[in-house]
This record gives structure tokens, sequence and C-alpha cells, in this order.
């Protein structure tokens, strides 16, 4: 059983508006995102939202689990923290992914699905570039859990740099992510409905 887990509790300060709001592909940014995670070959889909109650109405229709981290001082590594507690005890690995990438796409979601192993950590690269989703085994999570506050997924990669496999693929959108006004406007033109 393959989970996934999507950040979604940020305050989107550099955007200057709720960025997994913007409209995206006949819909919302995270909606699209969380659309490519139930049509891929993921069992279950967490979200982890903050307290904006816009954000929980756009996503409670959805086949997805939202978990809530109500503390906007809290970085990434908490909210993954919370996506991992609620998993279940059945979940192989999970899927961890910030919401605000709405270009990723399924086929690649799968790709990285496939590549699955009880022990390697699996990171998407494009032209050399490390990307999301991280694939990481459940022989991890306890680690998580205890460690890497401060440098977040990036130290448990650090930590065990033999275990950690670069799949490479042929999608930019495991390395787009939106922070700025304009990376949402190249992100509109880069999307390619299918």
């Amino acid at each position: 059983m393959i989970a996934a887990i999507l950040l979604a509790a940020g305050q989107s300060r550099r955007m200057g508006t709720q960025k997994l709001l913007l409209p995206f592909g006949g819909q919302t940014v995270i909606g699209h995102v969380a659309d490519q995670f139930l049509q891929s070959r993921c069992d279950e889909v967490f979200i982890v939202v903050n307290n904006n109650e816009t954000l929980r109405q756009v996503l409670s229709p959805m086949r997805v689990t939202l978990i809530e981290n109500f503390d906007s001082q809290s970085d990434m590594l908490c909210s993954v923290r919370l996506g991992l507690q609620a998993l279940s005890p059945n979940c192989q690995a999970v899927l961890i992914m910030p919401g605000d990438m709405p270009l990723i796409e399924t086929f690649c979601l799968n790709q990285i699905i496939e590549a699955f192993s009880e022990e390697k950590i699996i990171v998407p690269v494009y032209e050399g570039h490390r990307g999301h989703p991280l694939l990481v085994p459940r022989c991890y999570f306890g680690e998580i859990l205890r460690y890497f506050d401060g440098v977040g997924l990036r130290g448990l990669m650090q930590k065990h740099p033999r275990e950690v496999c670069e799949l490479a693929v042929n999608h930019s959108g495991v390395v787009k992510d939106m922070d700025l006004p304009r990376d949402y406007e190249k992100a509109l033109l880069d999307f390619r409905p299918l």
C-alpha cells in the first residue's frame, strides 16, 4: 500500500494570496494536484491543511483525508510528521510533496511508485535537478518523526546517501513549484491539459 501526503498548510506569504486556491486546470491549484494523485496508483491521499476554511471546503468533497496543522509558525517537517502519524500500519511507503506543484502529472507519479523499494528513498530528477515527490519507505518513518528538525527531509537524505535512488524522469513538473506570482503565471503558460 502506497499513500501520499500533500503539504498544504503554508501561509503563501511570498505569493500575497493563498496560492493553493488560485485557478488552475478548471479548478484550484490544490484541487488539480490532488486529482493527479487520486488518478495515480496511490492508494490513499492525505492533505495537511491550515485553518483556511475555503481551502478545506474545496478539498472536502474529494476522496482525500484532511489533517489539521493550525500552527502557523511550524515548518514543513511538522506537517510531514502529522501526515505520517495518520498513515495506516499497512502503508509500505509514502509520496511526500508540497501542494504548490500543479504541473505534476499522474504518469510521473506512477513512474515513481513503480520504482518502489523497501529501503530506497526515491527522488525524481529532471535534467540533473532533484525534485518532488519523494517516495519514502516505512523503514524511515520513525527517524522522520524523531530527527531532522531545522533541516527536514534533506537531513534524511544526507544521513542515508547510499539509500537515495535518483530516478531520471522526462517531466519538468517535478521541479516546478510556485512561490511568487511570476511562478504561477509561468505554470499557467506551461500547463498542457490532456
